[in-house]
């Protein structure tokens, strides 16, 4: 599959780009030792870099991890090419934007629990790279230590290429649909799917309707894996083969293409003669993906009290402490409850994680919805150890609620989950859309305590 042609002029349109993304075919399995070739014999055979390459392509390896990493955690992935990553200009600093990396030092850690409505409207003209906001993070990106959380919101489809040095991109859409032009081929995520770019990995973010609005998580840490099951046993949860990689699919395009590169916490913009987006064939485990979060395979209780949230782990990051992720995505999807004398949402809790949540669509069964409330697009905060749980609402419509066996089903949100305390941008912490009195959810839970018989 190719593009060929010559360089877009405009931008391509949301038709074109939906025609596109329609019926695309792609390699399944997580973490997979996946190959594709767009065209017939350019994948070479029995060696990985042969002193002539076929069809006159380059032999180029991308690391996602260093060489010696043990083999189960390797990534890395071998691309043939129509020219070298190697050929091109410098680069130069260019604008930040709203975007910002750790260590984030403009705000002090807040201990108080936050909320924001959705994203305003992007200026007219916003791509996805510019229409990314930096709300907070962690750790130090030049340690490859900790993570981002990223909104955007855009009205225009992307005509330069980007690339993220710093840590892999997880894409989580709640308005509209996205195709994602990567050096590896094509992929559409819609809201209700989450796409992953590896660290490193060039693309181009085309929409498929008039806006896209969204959550993103970088990882700067080690690349995201499935959890251990552990006594859960062998299936459950998000099963590999769900997960959707591309086939091989390129640009031959000769003329100017702006590409951009994330370094340490800065964008750098060089001209290219060509579109690095022309890798012929490839092989490896280094991919993006895309995965539909209504297949996630959710695991519950079926006879009382509510699991600690880590059952509803899609994807982690470990650190060097077993147990402790530097990052996870965790998702509440649709399930039913069946708990017989347990309160049914989530419970009251301090946490040594901390929890920045967001909503793709529906309610969330802990959180009252509607204006001023949690709604799609927005997104709470629970640092380290600040107390929350369910709304005084919430709380009171539970305990006197009947157990029948509930279906939850008008709602999906997810959690990034961290190791350290999410500290703020200045953008985030004066933000207009920042509610001013999220305490007051919980405002009227009243004592019932009636000590004696």
């Amino acid at each position: 599959m190719s593009d060929g042609g010559t360089p877009r002029a405009g931008g391509p349109e949301h038709g074109d780009a939906r025609k596109a993304a329609e019926g695309l075919t792609y390699l399944s399995g997580f973490g997979n030792e996946h190959s594709s070739e767009a065209v017939p014999g350019a994948l070479p055979e029995g060696r990985n870099s042969p002193q002539r390459a076929p069809l006159g392509l380059y032999a180029e390896q991308l690391s996602g991890t260093a060489f010696t990493e043990p083999r189960a955690h390797n990534r890395r992935s071998w691309l043939y090419r129509i020219r070298p990553s190697a050929a091109h200009p410098a680069f130069t600093r260019t604008g930040n934007g709203a975007l910002r990396t750790a260590p984030f030092t403009e705000t002090v850690p807040d201990p108080n629990r936050l909320r924001w409505e959705p994203m305003p409207e992007p200026p007219r003209g916003t791509d996805f790279l510019a229409g990314l906001w930096t709300l907070g993070g962690n750790g130090d990106v030049t340690q490859r230590t900790g993570m981002a959380v990223h909104l955007y919101h855009a009205d225009t489809s992307m005509e330069r290429v980007f690339s993220d040095a710093d840590g892999e991109l997880l894409i989580v859409p709640e308005r509209g649909g996205l195709l994602l032009r990567t050096e590896f081929g094509l992929l559409h995520a819609e809201p209700g799917h989450v796409a992953l770019v590896p660290r490193g990995v060039r693309f181009r973010v085309e929409l498929l309707d008039a806006t896209a609005r969204g959550y993103v998580c970088e990882n700067y840490g080690a690349p995201f894996r499935l959890p251990d099951l552990g006594p859960i046993g062998a299936n459950g949860l998000a099963n590999p083969r769900d997960f959707h990689a591309p086939v091989a699919a390129y640009e031959d395009v000769e003329g100017p293409v702006e590409v951009v590169n994330k370094y340490c916490g800065n964008l750098w913009t060089a001209t290219y003669d060509h579109s690095p987006l022309d890798v012929v064939a490839w092989h490896g485990n280094h991919v993006p993906y895309v995965y539909d979060l209504r297949r996630f395979n959710v695991i519950g209780t079926i006879s009382y009290d509510h699991p600690d949230p880590s059952i509803f782990t899609v994807l982690t990051s470990p650190s060097d402490t077993p147990g402790l992720a530097g990052v996870d995505f965790v998702l509440f999807a649709p399930r039913w409850l069946v708990g017989e004398d347990t309160f049914r949402p989530p419970y009251f809790h301090r946490n040594v994680m901390s929890e920045y949540m967001g909503l793709v669509e529906g309610a969330y069964d802990a959180k009252t919805a509607g204006k001023g409330g949690f709604v799609p697009g927005g997104g709470s905060l629970h640092n380290m150890m600040s107390a929350h749980g369910p709304d005084r609402e919430t709380f009171d419509r539970a305990s006197a609620a009947e157990l029948r066996p509930q279906k939850v089903d008008d709602g999906l949100a997810f959690m990034f989950e961290t190791r350290w305390p999410v500290t703020l941008t200045g953008q985030a912490a004066g933000a207009e859309h920042l509610q001013p009195r999220y305490d007051d959810v919980w405002r009227g839970l009243e004592r019932h305590f009636r000590p004696g018989p």
